[in-house]
């Protein structure tokens, strides 16, 4: 445990941010799952409702480094054509 006062105070920020980092990639994780279940059941409409939000949190996640570049656009290109497949 630290001793110094600002020591102190940058463990609970740094505690703080990572829980919040870690939301932010579950609501990712979440939301690719989702958006499988949908395409998988055949419903087009709620897939393409939720490969908004997917995209969003994606392009949220990478903007804070949560993910690099790479993996994100290639998560949002297989999903986009997962959605545009569907019949």
């Amino acid at each position: 445990m630290a001793n110094i006062k600002s020591s102190k105070k940058a463990i609970k920020v740094i505690a703080k941010k990572t829980e919040n980092n870690h939301e932010l990639k579950a609501r990712v994780k979440n939301c690719i799952r989702n958006c499988d279940k949908a395409i998988e059941s055949g419903n087009k409409e709620e897939a393409q409702n939720i490969l908004k939000d997917v995209q969003k949190y994606i392009d949220k996640a990478f903007a804070k480094g949560l993910i690099k570049r790479n993996t994100a656009d290639r998560q949002k290109s297989r999903l986009t054509q997962k959605v545009k497949g569907m019949n």
